[in-house]
């Protein structure tokens, strides 16, 4: 399989296809890095800007069995101002169509957010796919998540694919059969409520239900006793009377000029969101030394499915710094969502 990529970024189709044995014919890439990444790892022709692709260009290259790209969401995603395909950036969707229509590669793959399913009410999409059946292309449309396919993120897209003159072959590569499905059913609706609060559950001087430890809130220990106990280089709280330790509001804290030398902050009465046992008698609470980080480029790479340090190659005669980084993956395709489209693409192939 001979393919060709637009709007290539990273090279997630690169990575994902690889194994499959296909071969790229050229790429088109006007990002500065990422095209630095992808020639780093694949030395593949870049044409360039998409929009300046013309016939003579395409015959030197030669045919190819397949389109692929995932054109700018910015303009379809809810996130932004909707501009669709009046956007120049949306609009490269269909100078996507208009390079599908010069190629005539006998399969297309195409990528973008599921915001552009309702862009212009969905006009935007319905013209996309009117303009691929205009050409003779039989396609099918499916939103597929990542976390479906091995990495642990959520990140749902729109997958467009294509077969030249039929229908049902660009069906057979996204639709399985409910019974060789093997996504476990979700436990519930997705929420985007408040954490439950255990304010309620405790008396002014402690004392905690089981109910709430067991629900898998988190539960902070104001001890009476030495707060600090090290077990394995883990800071815990320790006392609280005879009984052990007693519970308060959930809390965390970052090591500050508030903490004593044991890392333990005292929290005054009426501070939310511990109560304190009144002036002169703070509330102790054990400060961890965590806070909430960003993760780093190898973590997003990991979620993407790409080899660890995949993007760290040089850039301007240096490593390449986290900025890039970070803007060429969120931008990327999924590398395991894109290797099963393909497997399935070789499959109906082999299949005919």
């Amino acid at each position: 399989m001979r393919y060709a990529s637009v709007c290539d970024g990273i090279g997630a189709a690169h990575v994902a296809w690889k194994p499959l044995g296909w071969q790229c014919s050229w790429t088109s890439e006007i990002e500065p890095f990422p095209a630095a990444v992808v020639d780093h790892h694949f030395g593949f022709a870049n044409v360039g800007d998409m929009t300046k692709i013309t016939e003579e260009m395409l015959d030197e290259h030669g045919p190819v069995d397949l389109l692929v790209g995932g054109t700018p969401c910015q303009s379809f995603s809810v996130a932004g101002l909707r501009g669709g395909l009046a956007d120049p950036r949306g609009n490269l969707a269909l100078r996507f169509v208009q390079l599908a229509a010069v190629m005539q590669p006998k399969w297309i793959v195409w990528e973008n957010v599921p915001g552009v399913l309702s862009s212009g009410k969905g006009r935007d999409f319905g013209t996309f796919l009117g303009a691929l059946g205009e050409l003779g292309y039989g396609f099918a449309y499916r939103v597929l998540d990542a976390q479906w396919f091995g990495v642990a993120q959520r990140r749902r897209r729109v997958f467009v694919v294509g077969h030249l003159g039929d229908w049902r072959r660009a069906a057979a590569v996204l639709f399985e059969p409910e019974s060789v499905f093997g996504n476990p059913p979700t436990r519930g609706a997705k929420g985007q409520g408040v954490a439950g609060c255990v304010t309620a559950r405790f008396g002014r001087n402690g004392g905690s239900a089981n109910d709430d430890i067991d629900g898998n809130r988190l539960v902070a220990f104001h001890p009476t006793q030495d707060p600090i106990s090290s077990v394995d280089g883990s800071t815990h709280a320790m006392g609280c009377g005879s009984k052990g330790g007693c519970c308060t509001q959930a809390v965390a804290f970052s090591h500050s000029a508030a903490a004593n030398s044991h890392g333990v902050a005292y929290v005054e009465e009426g501070t939310p969101p511990l109560r304190g046992g009144g002036a002169g008698n703070s509330m102790p609470a054990v400060a961890q030394a965590m806070a909430v980080r960003r993760l780093t480029p190898r973590e997003c790479e990991r979620l993407q499915g790409f080899p660890d340090d995949y993007t760290l190659v040089e850039y301007r005669k240096k490593p390449a710094a986290d900025g890039p980084r970070y803007r060429a993956l969120g931008n990327s395709m999924a590398v395991p969502v894109m290797r099963w489209i393909g497997e399935r693409i070789a499959m109906v192939d082999r299949m005919v």
